[in-house]
């Protein structure tokens, strides 16, 4: 019986996250860090599931455990959907999300209303060792800002202003933003998925 969950990210503003939302399983979540795992996987898939189920099953491999993975990003449709599955790395891996979100809201500035509409996407892999593998998907809608607002979070979260909250998910609480965000749907849903009795095995 496992009393550990392995996430296969090194993303500390994703771990911090993660934890929260799974803190009622009782079990230790550990990223790659925690493990120092130091691997450069090709996320080479076209869809967001596609590049979590490959991050998770290579982990899975190297460790021989149970290990949940996710891909997400920020689809905003004025752009055709992008930054999208290249959300991490757009405009390079190491500029500042300042610079992105920047980038961003200058694309549109000729965009007004529903024009403005965009989305986080998350999707969860769960990858088994007997090569079993479950997804989930989840998204958060809403429209990108005029500004940056907020400073809760992390990456583009200072961007996206959900309506029916009147604030952006920067601008929201650790608690709120896990209880309707992208990666806690996501998250929940795969919590799901396993059950309690399958995520000890």
């Amino acid at each position: 019986m496992s009393n550990k969950i392995i996430f296969a990210t090194t993303n500390e503003g994703k771990m911090k996250e993660i934890r929260m939302i799974l803190a009622d399983l009782g079990m230790e979540i550990l990223s790659l860090k925690d493990l120092n795992i130091n691997v450069d996987i090709e996320e080479d898939g076209k869809t967001f599931e596609e590049n979590a189920i490959i991050k998770a099953k290579a982990i899975c491999e190297l460790t021989g455990e149970m290990v949940l993975a996710d891909d997400s990003g920020l689809e905003v449709d004025y752009m055709d959907k992008a930054p999208g599955v290249y959300s991490a790395r757009y405009l390079g891996e190491d500029t500042p999300y300042s610079v992105k979100n920047q980038t961003i809201i200058d694309n549109l500035k000729d965009a007004k209303g529903e024009e403005r509409s965009a989305r986080f996407v998350c999707a969860i892999a769960a990858a088994f060792p007997d090569g079993r593998v479950l997804t989930t998907e989840a998204t958060i809608e809403g429209y990108i800002g005029y500004e940056e607002k907020g400073t809760n979070g992390f990456g583009y979260d200072p961007l996206l202003y959900v309506p029916e909250y009147d604030m952006t998910t920067g601008q929201m609480d650790s608690a709120m933003k896990n209880k309707i965000s992208h990666r806690g749907k996501a998250l929940e849903l795969m919590k799901e998925k396993l059950g309690y009795e399958n995520i000890n095995c």
